[in-house]
């Protein structure tokens, strides 16, 4: 299969001047218009809404349903780890997205794969051994990429050709990230008080069966390659780190990751310092919560503008900006400002990052780069709550002083290397 004939160098998309000799599209295979298909955006949030909203709560769910059976803690945390862990090997199920015939079938078996071994896992806990509710749980675990990175991969076939349209489209997508994050966790802890913890884990695994329907209902998207022209996951990470655009949105989203990871550590330890009560520390992270929804809502009513690359170092220094303030912050109604400003930033960072996959990323390999990115990120997020504990100890802000200090030295290392790399030509 040869590559298409696209011209010149300058009538060539960013991702085929980046990576010159992948190969694209089969010639003649029919490029339909998607984005006039009615409602593909409608149900394509509403699929994602519901998906990512079982994803958001259903650590949450694991836990209390170990802990209020009388089981000790550290068989919730390994429980729990067993369905966030195996995010990490999402690459090495993302491949398919790339080649199968229609991604669209394979999200949604995804999707009810996920959410019958969750209900399976939840029913059988009281009656089983724990050892199989956890081999349960880590394969509802090794979908779940393919509900968070997997769907967005389908988001720029559906979204229309224009990037004003694509970019709009982004701040839905990092909308439903926010839902998810937000609603999972509400449902469960409401559900948990009225009916208990098995209820709301069944009703997240109903939530995923019913995203499946919706996903089903998505516009159709060819493939971008055949299977054997689709490369291996080792290889995606090769072409990320040869790829200047798409290595300085890597490691920028793991930093960003790693950072802002660590509000909700500081948040718990510096009620004491703002003199109030422990509690209080849920309104600054409810209030980086709102922050992150208003930020994708402005990304929606008022699209991000220029080149993706250089928004994502941009914002990546504004997401600093605001932990530092945050830092500074001597009172509890300053930080909560502060705190809210940090979610707002990051939205507009993670819709940047949302761009630079889309436009620099091969078509044939879309898909998972997206879910690599995801799968690190998940992985960052998870070490920078883990570092953010082990620093905290005495100066409840040091934490976000380190994350703005961190950002700002790999922001700063971003620009450096976008200079240096412009001397290479397109695609540095």
């Amino acid at each position: 299969m040869g590559s298409l004939n696209r011209g010149t160098a300058e009538q060539k998309s960013p991702a085929e001047q980046e990576a010159p000799g992948w190969r694209t599209a089969q010639r003649g295979q029919p490029t339909p218009d998607l984005s006039r298909k009615s409602g593909g955006l409608a149900r394509y949030v509403a699929a994602a809404a519901l998906a990512r909203t079982a994803d958001g709560g259903v650590v949450v769910a694991i836990v209390l349903m170990v802990t209020t059976s009388g089981a000790p803690g550290w068989l919730a945390g390994v429980l729990g780890a067993c369905i966030t862990a195996p995010h990490l090997l999402g690459p090495l199920v993302a491949r398919s997205l790339d080649s199968c015939r229609d991604g669209r079938v394979l999200i949604a078996w995804a999707c009810v794969l996920h959410g019958a071994t969750l209900a399976a896992a939840v029913l059988l806990y009281p009656v089983i051994w724990p050892a199989v509710t956890g081999v349960l749980l880590v394969t509802s675990g090794l979908v779940g990429p393919l509900l968070t990175g997997g769907i967005s991969s389908r988001l720029p076939a559906i979204a229309g050709p224009d990037q004003v349209s694509q970019r709009r489209a982004q701040g839905w997508d990092v909308a439903t990230y926010g839902i998810g994050g937000t609603i999972g966790p509400s449902v469960v802890a409401a559900v948990s008080a009225w009916a208990g913890p098995t209820a709301a884990a069944l009703i997240l695994a109903a939530a995923t069966f019913v995203a499946a329907a919706v996903v089903r209902l998505l516009p159709y998207a060819p493939p971008a390659a055949r299977a054997a022209d689709v490369p291996k996951p080792a290889e995606i990470l090769r072409l990320m780190a040869v790829t200047g655009r798409l290595r300085r949105m890597l490691y920028l989203t793991v930093t960003v990751a790693f950072s802002v990871a660590a509000l909700p550590i500081a948040a718990v330890a510096s009620t004491a310092m703002f003199q109030v009560q422990p509690a209080a520390s849920g309104v600054l992270t409810a209030a980086y919560g709102l922050g992150g929804l208003a930020g994708s809502a402005g990304v929606m009513c008022r699209p991000l503008r220029g080149d993706a690359d250089r928004l994502v170092t941009r914002l990546a220094g504004l997401v600093a900006a605001a932990l530092a303030v945050a830092a500074q912050s001597a009172s509890f109604a300053p930080a909560v400002a502060a705190y809210g400003v940090a979610g707002v930033m990051n939205s507009y960072f993670f819709a940047a990052t949302l761009a630079a996959r889309s436009e620099f990323a091969p078509p044939q390999v879309r898909a998972q780069v997206f879910v690599w990115v995801g799968a690190l990120k998940i992985a960052a997020g998870s070490a920078g709550t883990a570092a953010a504990g082990v620093v905290i100890t005495g100066v409840p802000q040091l934490p976000l002083f380190l994350a703005a200090a961190l950002i700002l030295t790999v922001a700063g290392t971003s620009a450096l290397d976008r200079r240096s790399a412009s001397r290479l030509g397109p695609g540095g």
